[in-house]
């Protein structure tokens, strides 16, 4: 029983990983920098057909060229969240002289 538990865990992670698809998605940042350059988020096909909508929220440790470094979920879906952060990492902030901490907020409206 655990075995199938757990395919069925991976086979989701598997399908979200491949089966996006386009949705309406919103972004906000509240962080100091401007963004420069944003990728919507996809929204899952998987969220989409078991009716998953809601927001992340994200934060985002830039460096000072703009880049993401990192990212941690601060809350939201992990499906959502998961779509979230492949978007986020291509993001690009305006350069700076040091690091700085981004708080991102994307609602997922199917």
């Amino acid at each position: 029983m655990r075995q199938h538990v757990a395919v069925r865990a991976l086979l989701s992670v598997v399908i979200v990983a491949f089966a996006l698809s386009h949705s309406r998605a919103q972004e906000t940042s509240d962080g100091t920098r401007k963004v420069v350059s944003r990728v919507t988020p996809q929204y899952p096909a998987i969220a989409r057909t078991m009716s998953i909508r809601g927001s992340v929220k994200v934060e985002a440790l830039v460096a000072p060229n703009g880049t993401v470094k990192s990212l941690d979920v601060k809350g939201g879906h992990p499906v959502l969240a998961q779509a979230a952060q492949i978007a986020i990492r291509q993001w690009k902030w305006e350069p700076s002289p040091h690091e700085t901490t981004e708080l991102i907020e994307i609602k997922f409206n199917p």
